[in-house]
């Protein structure tokens, strides 16, 4: 898996660089777009949360501009995390012009997605960081942790999106079902909501969500100057390994078969 990502880097940056483009290509302002919707979004978020349903953060203070920003951190997870999975069954059919060239190696696809999703969550994180030294100040140190904290993220999608992959060929509904599933686990992950907001007998089940510990760990390196917890952090790395690997053995022994059903 790591050997078949190192060969084909090159490859993989530049449909990485296409992918980005190609999405904002035609379009006035250009990349400038993938700017603008986080501002637009984070200034929604705002309003609707903080004046309209007048929404607080458990063990926050009444800021309107701090709750938004909490719940933009819970966001830029859940983002990078759907973008992918959403992406990830019909993978193969978007890209069938590679399938029956031999030498093209399609277990970088989902690598690639993972990279243009990385992309937009970045600038979504540029603006988070500007509206935060704007209306507190410089981000404590422990926000340099947050590479760390998205490792696991990062391989528990990748191996989700190998083997979404790869469903999708052969069962076409596997795209409908993600964009449900997708959605139900939006609103039972503690973005728009504390962990200790719910009762303590929901509290368990909320911690079996792989996206909870993540949500929360990132929110305490960025917002609570926290430190990673590194017990929690190992396993759920190795979790994440393991998922990811599976992931990828289950696409590489079922791909010969995409040619045939495409």
């Amino acid at each position: 898996m790591v050997t078949s990502v190192y060969k084909n880097r090159n490859l993989i940056l530049n449909l990485i660089k296409r992918e980005v483009m190609g999405r904002y290509r035609g379009s006035a302002m250009g990349l400038l777009w993938s700017f603008f919707n986080p501002v637009f979004m984070l200034a929604i978020y705002t309003f609707v949360f903080s004046v309209v349903f007048k929404s607080r953060w458990v063990g926050g203070s009444d800021s309107k501009v701090e709750f938004a920003l909490v719940l933009f951190t819970g966001l830029l997870v859940f983002n990078l995390f759907s973008e992918v999975i959403n992406q990830a069954p019909n993978l193969i059919f978007n890209n069938a012009n590679y399938v029956k060239k031999v030498i093209f190696p399609l277990e970088i696809l989902p690598v690639v997605a993972l990279g243009a999703a990385a992309f937009h969550m970045s600038v979504s994180l540029v603006v988070w960081l500007l509206f935060y030294i704007i209306f507190f100040s410089v981000p404590d140190w422990t926000a340099l942790q947050l590479p760390l904290v998205l490792i696991p993220l990062m391989l528990m999608t990748l191996g989700l999106a190998w083997l979404l992959a790869s469903l999708g060929v052969y069962l076409r509904d596997v795209g409908q079902i993600i964009g449900v599933i997708t959605m139900t686990l939006m609103f039972l992950s503690p973005i728009f909501y504390s962990v200790a907001a719910l009762p303590v007998e929901y509290q368990g089940l909320m911690q079996l969500n792989p996206l909870t510990y993540i949500v929360e760990e990132t929110r305490n390196v960025m917002i609570w100057h926290k430190t990673i917890n590194w017990s929690l952090w190992a396993i759920w790395t190795s979790l994440s390994a393991l998922i990811s690997w599976l992931g990828f053995a289950w696409f590489q022994k079922t791909r010969k078969g995409f040619a045939d059903v495409i």
